[in-house]
């Protein structure tokens, strides 16, 4: 059927209405449609077995299942099923042609399907004018402008031109445009073909700029990416001529300035064609892309690092040693290993990097680090500290690789460029406090760090090329031993830094403390004086410490309330003594506990190390009722099987000192005083096997003897460390006798002879020569019943 002028087509009454959503069928127009809905199926079948008409109208809201006529346009279109097919989901599938405009009249019913009454829309013939060929042209022209824009179909140009009608034209354009659902619906409902082609002329004008703004987005996106090598080849072409003239630009200025640098900066074989490389990169890049930042930033890393600059070595021995006096006191043997390092460095012509890397191991404030610093200064070297405390993340050490946002190179090599030398001296300050997690073993990676086998090739992961670390002398500093693994440990040469006697403090405070917190709190040496007294009683009661930080900061603390009152103008010159100390820094906060100076048994005097230097402890043993053994004083799990050991060596020999009724009949109770303070160690053994020998036998314990070493089952005394810290610990609680395992003779070496001379040493190899000479009376069957009986009675007279 055809709606063309000139042929009559005659619309039926009642049709069949089909809902669609998001479309508008113009006449002419053929259109798929996809049928879900059960009314609409209904629809569709009673069309088919008739005369195959529909009435296709569109809804207001394409949301709504179940239109009802409120729901509808009140202007359709009669469509004519051309094909149909049933789909296996039970949609059906159909193909329809619009005929002709229709109104819906009325709406007769809508179960099982939807059927109308409609009323064909009178349409008059346009008469032909000026106006009308003038728009059917525009019509064309702009359809033929919005092809390659659009992507029409191409044969519209065909069909439009062969269209005079201006209704059909206007229909047909319509059909193929993307048009809003209420502007199609508003082109289908003008009746007016000449009102409705101008409607059209409208919207293709509005689509014909749109759609060239389009086509200008797209385009400017293409030039944006083939911008960059237009760029290139511009640049290209501007250096060539800028080479003719004689001319640079800056960029390539900055090039050649890099190609110089590496040239003179003396990198091995692999560094230098790494560099290379990387700098033909850097030229063939667009100087604003990231990238060439990352190139840049490691071209700049290559050329300043100190591939082959060194600096020259200092290897007199009088002037080093000279240094190490003017900036340390005492620390002889550590000074003299010092010096013969440098001695066997200067018979060898140089500093080589294969010699064993330094290790200083010391209590806090000794000054490890400091003695670093003076090695450097007595070398003529440069000076680098690298802290090692709390490093987790292994890149700390070899770098991150240079595809990650902001890596850089690790520390070693940051340590280089800021010393500017080949061969400065390294100081690794707290490598016992390396740590380690999921993001690598920092130890591990020091590992090739200082190996000399290894470290002529250190290969850093930013700069992924060798660098030689051979001519470093690498300084390591470390509080404790313990927690260095054993494979790093080996590569070290370790020097120990015992912790400074009262004496040595009193000397130190005076030589260098004192002078150095007069300057910093602005005053002189006329107008404040401090007496030896004071400063001894700065360091027993002020200050807990095997090092002399804390004495520095009370030295301080002292002269900044001098300094206030001579600011307030209440003084002009202060002489600090014992008299007046308390009155600055008040009272001591270190009060030495009681050590009980009367012979008693059961109570026994034992020697520890801490870190804050010596210490001598009270063993205190007694007995109640019961059977075995308990140990009390927050003592640790070494010191607790050394008390074990000491029960079970004086049960072997039970019978034989005569106590085996009493042991066995009795709990034995053995505490260590200062229960709030952590204690650990071996070397206590002694101590609790002669203090429950005492009590058990009731024969006192020599009060002016103090005692140290490890037992064993057997009553053998084995040796034991920190004897030096120890001996001066009990002469400072006026001890003067000390008993020491026969193996630890050879540490008296360590002890100044001025102080070892007022202490008698007694060293021993059994448990036997221990009670001999703690116990203030011989140790034998007969004594001890006597001893027994007299106690017996003493105990009865008292009651």
């Amino acid at each position: 059927m055809d709606d063309s002028p000139g042929n009559a087509f005659e619309v039926p009454e009642h049709l069949p209405l089909l809902p669609i959503r998001d479309a508008v069928v113009f006449p002419s127009m053929i259109l798929p449609l996809f049928v879900g809905r059960e009314v609409s199926i209904k629809a569709i079948e009673t069309a088919a077995e008739g005369d195959r008409l529909l009435a296709l109208v569109t809804q207001r809201d394409p949301d709504v299942d179940d239109p009802t006529p409120e729901d509808m346009y009140a202007i359709g279109t009669v469509g004519m099923i051309m094909r149909m097919m049933r789909l296996p989901d039970g949609r059906l599938k159909v193909l329809v042609q619009g005929l002709s405009k229709v109104r819906v009249a009325e709406y007769r019913k809508t179960e099982p399907f939807i059927e109308v009454q409609v009323e064909p829309l009178e349409v008059e013939d346009p008469q032909w004018s000026v106006e009308t060929e003038a728009l059917v042209r525009s019509v064309r022209e702009k359809i033929e402008e919005l092809l390659p824009l659009r992507h029409l179909p191409p044969e519209i140009l065909s069909v439009t031109a062969s269209v005079d009608d201006p209704g059909r034209l206007a229909d047909l354009v319509s059909s193929n445009l993307r048009l809003r659902v209420d502007e199609a619906q508003e082109i289908l409902e003008i009746v007016d073909p000449i009102r409705r082609l101008r409607k059209i002329d409208s919207l293709l004008r509005r689509e014909l700029a749109v759609s060239s703004m389009q086509a200008e987005i797209q385009s400017n996106v293409r030039d944006e990416m083939t911008r960059s090598q237009r760029e290139h080849f511009l640049r290209e072409q501007l250096r060539a001529i800028q080479q003719e003239l004689g001319e640079t630009d800056e960029r390539a200025s900055e090039i050649e300035d890099l190609r110089e640098r590496i040239a003179k900066a003396g990198m091995n074989e692999e560094a230098r064609t790494e560099a290379d490389r990387q700098l033909e990169r850097l030229e063939r890049m667009h100087p604003d892309s990231s990238e060439t930042h990352v190139v840049r930033t490691y071209l700049e890393w290559m050329v300043e690092l100190p591939w082959s600059c060194t600096s020259d070595d200092n290897l007199d021995l009088q002037h080093a040693r000279d240094v190490l006096q003017r900036d340390h006191a005492y620390l002889h043997k550590v000074k003299e290993r010092i010096i013969e390092f440098l001695a066997v460095h200067k018979l060898r012509g140089r500093v080589s990097g294969k010699s064993p890397i330094l290790c200083l191991v010391g209590p806090p404030g000794v000054g490890k680090t400091s003695l670093g610093r003076s090695l450097a200064q007595a070398m003529g070297r440069e000076f680098v500290r690298m802290s090692l405390g709390g490093m987790r993340d292994e890149a700390e050490i070899r770098g991150h690789r240079r595809t990650y946002v902001g890596a850089m190179p690790g520390r070693i090599v940051q340590g280089m460029k800021q010393a500017g030398s080949a061969n400065p001296v390294f100081m690794l300050d707290e490598i016992d406090k390396l740590g380690a997690d999921y993001r690598g073993d920092p130890a591990a990676a020091m590992l090739e760090v200082l190996d000399p086998e290894q470290n002529c090739q250190f290969r850093d992961h930013y700069l992924n090329v060798p660098y030689d670390l051979s001519q470093v002398l690498f300084v390591a500093t470390a509080n404790l031993i313990d927690p260095i693994p054993p494979a790093l440990l080996d590569r070290m040469e370790v020097i120990r830094l015992p912790g400074y006697t009262p004496e040595e403090k009193e000397v130190i405070g005076r030589r260098f403390l004192v002078p150095r917190q007069l300057e910093e709190c602005g005053l002189t040496a006329e107008a404040v004086t401090v007496s030896r007294s004071a400063i001894r009683t700065i360091i027993t009661g002020y200050t807990l410490e095997a090092g002399v930080r804390s004495l520095e900061r009370e030295i301080g603390r002292l002269f900044r309330k001098v300094a206030r009152r001579f600011a307030e103008g209440e003084a002009d010159s202060a002489s600090i003594s014992l008299r007046n100390l308390k009155s600055y820094l008040g009272a001591p906060p270190v009060q030495d506990e009681a050590i009980p100076r009367e012979d008693e048994a059961g109570i026994a005097r034992g020697l520890a190390w801490t870190q804050a230097g010596g210490e001598v402890l009270i063993v205190e043993a007694t007995q109640v009722r019961g059977r075995g053994l308990t140990l009390t004083g927050q003592l640790g799990d070494v010191m607790k099987e050394s008390g074990q050991a000491a029960h079970s060596y004086v049960r072997w020999r039970a019978a034989q000192f005569g106590i085996a009724d009493a042991l066995t009949r009795n709990e034995i109770h053995v505490h260590v005083p200062a229960g709030a303070t952590p204690k650990d160690g071996p070397s206590a053994g002694v101590t609790m096997a002669t203090a429950i020998v005492s009590l058990l036998t009731d024969i006192p314990i020599r009060a002016d003897v103090a005692m140290t070493g490890e037992i064993t089952l057997r009553g053998r005394v084995l040796p034991v460390g920190g004897v030096r810290e120890k001996a001066l610990a009990a002469l400072r609680r006026g001890i003067n006798q000390v008993i020491l395992p026969a193996s630890n003779k050879h540490d008296l070496d360590e002890i100044p002879p001025e102080l070892a001379r007022r202490i008698k040493f007694h060293f021993v190899h059994t448990m036997d020569e221990v009670l001999a000479l703690a116990l203030t009376e011989p140790l034998s069957p007969e004594l001890r019943s006597s001893a027994i009986k007299k106690a017996a009675a003493t105990r009865q007279v008292r009651s």
